[in-house]
């Protein structure tokens, strides 16, 4: 959303980092000016004021508008998330790719899940929209190999990946999404095989209210309210819709009804900050055909809830963070809607306690970082885990495992060189694994004002869900003794930012063992899908982006290329690790039109190898497909925005995944106001 002074530059210094002792630039003992960012995003930075007067950085790449010697930018506690010592962005030896708050209020999207499909490395299935259900993959991996943070702390469900994206937050709530790419088990421990996504909310900085409201086509409404004050908010959220589609008894077959709630609040005097946060979300969605292409009338409901408890101190030199946090989920599958006598339901109750301690310190040779975590899933189902002492509810069956691990990392941060290096120690009860290595190395050269190298090497694993251990029903036969998935990849690019251009291009090579695939044998008379290890599966990618940033109109174009050359024979199906993206295009134009109205128009181009068996048993390999989403916004007031934005323009009606044919054309507008 294009504000009045979008173009305007300012010279902004960092004062409140020289007050507070736990702030990020506080260890070094002076007013830092940062004059190089090497974040990179996907909107064009620049320095705009928000509604409550906090002026802010925002847009395609921090760096568009500090990479000159002249210019200083105010952040307030700038962080990079791709190693466990908190480093200035400029010294990031890791790219990290950002979407600020501005790119997110402007996006033609209807929920977080569709926001991430215009991140080319990304790659965003959807069963059904407005977030009902959607599995989100890093550089070719499955919605179970990436670790997903609400605020840095690890969200991530043990029962299945599918639900990883109930989020307790809404649009309005976000700040800006972290995405790193690539092995993270280094900085996020188990599950981070592929990369890491963190969200991060918007803090309380001023007392202020705000509403949306939002309806279209196939029955959509939603409203959605944000009540910020004294340093504590509270939003809500509720969202329906009819659906695009009906099952072959006439009935509603897509329908999506749920609703969010999330406090945070946060404490901070003098060298102690403390922040909090809880959240519940609850949802009910008609599944079509997700998981069985027989049965159209499947249903699925989750409740989710989220707990967490953060801190940040120092004692001498040693910098502490502690966090604590407990979520809670609920799962009910219907295969049969409404009909449980007919096939019995589905229960699941997941529970996940965290723990961990990071600590960091800096000394002549640099910053050390070190810290250990510990985190307990436990499950409770009808058909998940093995048989409990005594059964309770619809529960029978159940599992309980504990993951221990530790990390230590040194940064050497010098004038343009940057190098971080080190390593995890994990160990989980599940199949009574010994403490296993997982080193990493990053380093990064900037040179001048405008051009950054960097390369990498690193490594992780990811436990086995639940689901892939044991669901051994409705078609599916899983192997409850698969192995973790472990994963080495290197990688090396190059960036260059100036006030108006910014492109960048990278190479990597990922090594896996042991991926975790549901295979399908089409030559079997029944066939059913089968949880397995793949021996090995080695991927190749290509990534590039450049953005161009005018006064009135930003441009940007992106593009990745994968293959692996894990091939499966032609009478086997995947269902997910080899259905990958091969060819992902993004391109994007944000015009400012007048001083109040603006224009976003997004383009993305998929080639999805893999194919489907149709219910009629006909074997279908995935299209390549393109959509256009635009939006058009009014900015009537400071406090008043009007906008409609269409998706799908072309109406084009693709798959994503399997048998679940994805809506034509969709028309919705809105209202934000503010007081």
């Amino acid at each position: 959303m294009y504000k009045p002074n979008f173009n305007q530059r300012r010279a902004l210094r960092f004062r409140q980092f020289t007050r507070k002792r736990w702030a990020l630039f506080a260890c070094l003992g002076r007013v830092v000016t940062i004059s190089v960012l090497s974040v990179a995003t996907l909107q064009s930075a620049a320095a705009a004021t928000d509604d409550d007067g906090k002026t802010r950085v925002v847009g395609n790449s921090v760096a568009d508008n500090v990479s000159q010697p002249d210019k200083e930018a105010t952040l307030d506690d700038v962080e990079v998330t791709g190693s466990r010592a908190p480093l200035a962005l400029g010294q990031a030896a890791r790219m990290v790719t950002v979407l600020s708050r501005d790119e997110i209020q402007a996006a033609p999207v209807q929920s977080i899940n569709d926001l991430l499909k215009y991140a080319v490395g990304v790659d965003v299935r959807q069963r059904g929209p407005i977030g009902a259900q959607t599995d989100i993959g890093i550089r070719g991996s499955t919605s179970e190999q990436i670790t997903i943070l609400l605020n840095g702390i690890n969200i991530c469900d043990p029962q299945t990946g599918h639900n990883a994206f109930d989020l307790p937050c809404d649009i309005m709530d976000i700040e800006r999404i972290e995405i790193l790419e690539g092995p993270a088990g280094r900085v996020y421990g188990t599950s981070s095989l592929v990369g890491a996504i963190n969200i991060v909310t918007r803090t309380a900085s001023s007392n202020k209210a705000d509403v949306r409201l939002e309806g279209g086509s196939f029955g959509y409404l939603s409203a959605a309210g944000r009540l910020a004050m004294g340093g504590h908010s509270l939003s809500a959220n509720y969202t329906r819709s009819d659906g695009y589609s009906r099952a072959k008894s006439g009935a509603l077959n897509s329908d999506y009804s749920g609703g969010k709630v999330f406090y945070q609040g946060e404490y901070g005097h003098e060298n102690l900050r403390l922040k909090w946060h809880a959240g519940l979300s609850t949802k009910g969605f008609g599944s079509n055909t997700f998981y069985s292409a027989k049965f159209d009338e499947q249903f699925e409901k989750t409740v989710k809830i989220f707990t967490a408890l953060q801190g940040d101190f120092t004692v001498g030199p040693l910098h502490l963070r502690p966090s604590i946090n407990w979520n809670r989920s609920h799962d009910r599958f219907e295969l049969i809607r409404g009909s449980e006598t007919k096939v019995p339901f589905n229960y699941h109750r997941t529970d996940v306690f965290g723990l961990s301690l990071n600590s960091y310190f800096d000394w002549l040779l640099g910053r050390t970082a070190f810290g250990a975590e510990f985190r307990n899933e436990d499950i409770v189902s009808t058909n998940l885990g093995e048989p409990l002492s005594e059964a309770f509810s619809h529960y029978k069956v159940g599992l309980n495992r504990s993951n221990l691990s530790f990390h230590l990392e040194h940064n050497i941060l010098l004038k343009r060189f940057t190098l971080s290096a080190g390593f995890i120690a994990v160990k989980n009860t599940w199949n009574q694994m010994p403490f296993k290595l997982y080193p990493g190395i990053d380093a990064s050269y900037r040179i001048g004002t405008n051009w950054k190298i960097y390369a990498s090497y690193n490594s992780s694993l990811r436990m086995p869900s639940f689901t892939e251990l044991y669901y051994s029903v409705g078609g599916h036969k899983a192997d409850k003794y698969l192995k973790p998935e472990e994963l080495h990849a290197v990688e090396g690019g190059v960036k260059y930012s100036s006030a108006h251009f910014t492109a960048k291009a990278s190479v990597f090579r990922h090594h896996a063992r042991n991926m975790i695939d549901w295979v399908m044998d089409t030559r079997e008379a029944e066939p059913v899908w089968q949880s397995v290890n793949h021996t090995k599966v080695n991927t190749t990618g290509v990534e590039a982006s450049a953005t161009l940033n005018t006064h009135f109109s930003t441009f940007n174009l992106s593009y990745c290329y994968l293959h692996q050359d894990k091939d499966l024979e032609e009478h086997l199906q995947s269902q997910y690790s080899l259905e990958y993206l091969r060819h992902k295009l993004t391109a994007s134009v944000d015009l400012k039109l007048t001083q109040q109205l603006a224009l976003t128009v997004k383009y993305r181009y998929q080639d999805r190898m893999g194919s489907y068996t149709t219910v009629d048993g006909e074997v279908k390999n995935y299209h390549p497909y393109s959509i256009i989403d635009a939006r058009a916004g009014w900015q009537a007031s400071t406090l008043l925005y009007i906008y409609v934005e269409a998706n799908n323009l072309l109406s084009h009606r693709y798959v994503d995944y399997g048998n679940v044919a994805q809506p034509g054309f969709w028309l919705s507008a809105g209202v934000k106001f503010g007081i």
